[in-house]
Formats: C-alpha cells, sequence, structure tokens
C-alpha cells in the first residue's frame, strides 16, 4: 500500500512510518535510540519541525512540518533510507537474539520492492494526513500520545519515554520537539 502523496510540504502531518511485516524493530532501546538521534539530526541538518512524536514497536507517529526551502517527503526519504541501513548494520553486528529472523524478513519484503536491492525495513509510504484545523491537531496528537496508554505499557502517557508528551505536559522530554499552541487553548497543559 502506497499512501497518499505529500501535497504541501510544509504543511503541517500527522506522518505513520511502519516497518515491514509489523515487525517489531522498536522493542529494542538502541534501535529507539537510532530513531531519537536520527529524528533530532532532521531537525539539526534537514530542516524537519518536529511537532510531536511516539515511537511504538513496529511504527512511529510524527505530526511534522518542513521549514522552507526543505521538503517533507525528501526529510521522510533520507531519514528513512539512513535508518534503514542503520537498522540492517545494527541487526547484523549488535547483539540480537532474532539476527537471522530480521534479515530474512527485510530480504523477503525486499524481493516484492524492485527499488530495493537486498533489504527492506520501511513500508512504502507515511500514510500523512495533512492537518489543517485545531481539532484535528488536537485529535492526532492526543491519538498519538494515547498510543502507548492504549497498549497497556503505562497508565499515563507522560510516563513514556519515547513520546513527546512529557514535553507537552511538563516542558521537557527525551529530545526537544517544536511545541504547537493551539489558540483558546491551554495546550501546553493539557495531560494526554
Amino acid at each position: 500500500m502506497h499512501g497518499h502523496k505529500i501535497t504541501n510540504q510544509q504543511g503541517l502531518h500527522f506522518l505513520t512510518p511502519t516497518i515491514v511485516g509489523w515487525i517489531d524493530v522498536f522493542s529494542r532501546q538502541s534501535y529507539r535510540d537510532l530513531i531519537i538521534s536520527s529524528l533530532q539530526y532532521c531537525q539539526k541538518e534537514k530542516g524537519l519541525n518536529l511537532h510531536a512524536y511516539v515511537i511504538m514497536t513496529n511504527h512511529l507517529h510524527l505530526l511534522a512540518s518542513a521549514q522552507e526551502p526543505a521538503r517533507l517527503s525528501d526529510i521522510l526519504r533520507d531519514f528513512k533510507k539512513y535508518t534503514s541501513s542503520r537498522i540492517i548494520k545494527m541487526a547484523k553486528e549488535e547483539p540480537e537474539s532474532r539476527r537471522s529472523w530480521l534479515l530474512h524478513m527485510f530480504a523477503y519484503h525486499a524481493k516484492y520492492n524492485s527499488s530495493n536491492k537486498e533489504y527492506q525495513v520501511w513500508q512504502k509510504g507515511d500514510f500523512p494526513v495533512e492537518l489543517n484545523s485545531p481539532s484535528m491537531i488536537y485529535q492526532k496528537m492526543n491519538y498519538l500520545h494515547q498510543n502507548p496508554v492504549r497498549a497497556g505499557w503505562v497508565n499515563e502517557s507522560t510516563h513514556y519515554l519515547y513520546s513527546s508528551a512529557s514535553n507537552y505536559a511538563e516542558g521537557t522530554g527525551l529530545m526537544e520537539v517544536d511545541m504547537l499552541d493551539l489558540p483558546g487553548s491551554t495546550f501546553g497543559y493539557v495531560h494526554f
């Protein structure tokens, strides 16, 4: 499935990059940390405005936009290309009990995609939804931050380290985000 295209390259989007076959790659901290450092790099060097995020076991949810002249699709392409190569390298070189299975699965999915030579880590498409109203933004941010609660990992969204929920509720988090302030709300203080 290819998802929709990003037409407004600087617009605010809800995105869901997903691992092929819904493989639980991010159940390991080293892979989650790779995603954090890669997002930080994209913020610093590529023009990514990251407004909210959550890293689940096999997908991410992002609320993101791009600074002119950067294009959001280009940032996502580069992010996925880099993290794919790093995830493969880590699976091959670091202690990983699932090594042969992971590499087999990534190779299996690459067979069905002509743009991948040996391995495919991410599904094609990020299923972008452009957010054009405060209510849409609030709904998607609440959905994103509640993912770890719905998964049963934490009782409060702010207790999950790999999410921006604590940025919004407490002003600090694992990484900096470009906070969104919705008109007429106490958005920075809502408890997700």
